[in-house]
């Protein structure tokens, strides 16, 4: 890192403060918000550094997380030192295997299925160890939806929404919003994917988890099986779907009585939702954030926000928008 980042200066001495000798971090990764990471090795031990510039993202809410899914039994990075005031985080080095590297035909399906498990945990984590987590309501929905109408629509194809598409848009997110209402509310870590799931000594280990809230019951099994960086063949989806609906009735978290249709109404639908934010955050992340290599992620979002949608019918006029104008636009500015 240049001498000229003040950040850097003020974390390198507080690293050399906290091992008391000289060392040298090396930037290994920044993620979709404004956080940095950093390996440092010491005494033939490796750390990893996060750097949150606390004006932006405190690094408590990651800190109280981590402690409570660790008393879930869930895996996370070891918190090792803290520093609020900067908003430095000394952890654990959980390596550099993403599940996602590590993903075949002929494993995904057992990889896929221990992930499920691993819900049953994260699930059971609805606070932070003092308050309730957030409520991942109608009106929060209605914000991430409108990421995308924002900045993938109008910022960055430049479509301006007669009252017929708004109106069909309006109507499109009400059906979103009324299917997140009408399931049941669970500790949900909110960006649950192969990304975010990081191979250990053979163990899943998760991360990202610092923006978790209380939410539908569907949303981290879809944002595993739909992941918007992959696409496995539908019928291994629906297979893991309905294993998955299975166990949750096992465990008492779904009315035994609950048909599988409206389950995976819930399932399709959350997932729908989930996919429309990720195309509008993609386009956010490069002119708000400067980070444009998300946008080679937004041409598989589409597809599945134009397969799922022609699913159902008070979705197929969204479904054609998107097929007819929507993708073409979005080809013909790359």
């Amino acid at each position: 890192m240049p001498l000229s980042d003040p950040r850097f200066l003020v974390l390198n001495a507080w690293l050399n403060r906290i091992f008391d000798t000289q060392v040298t971090p090396e930037l290994i990764s920044g993620d979709a918000s404004f956080r940095r990471y950093f390996r440092v090795q010491s005494a033939g031990k490796s750390f990893i550094v996060m750097d949150s510039p606390p004006e932006l993202i405190q690094v408590m809410p990651f800190v109280k997380l981590a402690n409570a899914y660790r008393s879930q039994g869930v895996l996370t990075p070891q918190v090792i030192e803290i520093n609020v005031e900067d908003g430095f985080l000394l952890l654990s080095d959980l390596g550099d295997v993403q599940l996602l590297s590590e993903l075949t035909p002929d494993n995904v399906e057992r990889y896929y299925g221990q992930a499920l498990a691993l819900l049953d945990r994260v699930s059971k984590v609805r606070d932070n160890g003092e308050v309730p987590l957030p409520l991942y309501d109608g009106e929060f929905v209605k914000r991430e939806l409108e990421i995308f109408t924002d900045w993938l629509i109008k910022h960055h194809l430049g479509i301006e929404l007669d009252d017929a598409t708004q109106s069909m848009l309006d109507n499109t997110y009400s059906v979103l919003i009324n299917n997140a209402a009408e399931q049941p509310m669970v500790g949900m870590h909110r960006d649950y994917h192969s990304r975010n799931l990081m191979l250990k000594n053979g163990q899943l280990n998760v991360i990202d988890f610092q923006d978790a809230v209380l939410g539908p019951i569907t949303y981290d099994a879809v944002s595993l099986l739909r992941d918007c960086y992959v696409r496995w063949p539908d019928e291994l989806v629906d297979k893991l779907m309905l294993s998955h609906f299975h166990r949750l009735i096992e465990a008492g978290s779904l009315d035994e009585n609950l048909p599988l249709e409206t389950y995976r109404r819930w399932f399709d639908l959350m997932g729908l939702q989930r996919h429309i934010k990720a195309a509008g955050i993609f386009a956010r992340l490069k002119y708000r954030d400067g980070k444009p290599a998300y946008m080679n992620d937004i041409p598989l979002t589409l597809e599945y926000i134009r397969d799922i949608s022609a699913r159902y019918p008070e979705l197929v006029c969204f479904s054609h928008w998107v097929e007819t104008l929507i993708i073409p636009t979005f080809e013909e500015n790359r």
